[in-house]
């Protein structure tokens, strides 16, 4: 029996336009980064897929990196039809979203 791992990259790994694909063919990742928004009070679109200087700022980073690793993670298991992961790690504070999957 195969098992199903994620690992979440961390600071360093952000980028103008991650997770932009993700919002324009996907209701569920737009739906959760336009909640990110309003919980956070950021533009998370802007910050997230326009080059700017805040991203590279480490409160902003974090916030952005989290916000696409949880629209990408459930896109992934609603389209791949993918049970919960038996293992997830990940780098600085995107450890976030593996106490959030454990919410759902």
């Amino acid at each position: 029996m195969s098992k199903v791992a994620f690992i979440f990259p961390g600071q360093g790994a952000q980028k103008a336009g991650m997770g932009k694909d993700f919002y324009e063919n996907s209701k569920t990742a737009a739906e959760v980064i336009d909640r990110a928004s309003e919980l956070l009070g950021l533009d998370m679109k802007a910050l997230c897929f326009e080059e700017n200087d805040l991203l590279d700022q480490t409160e902003y980073t974090q916030a952005a990196l989290v916000t696409v690793c949880m629209a990408m993670e459930k896109v992934l298991r609603e389209r791949g039809g993918l049970a919960p992961p038996d293992v997830t790690a990940g780098l600085s504070w995107v450890n976030i979203v593996r106490l959030l999957q454990q919410e759902e």
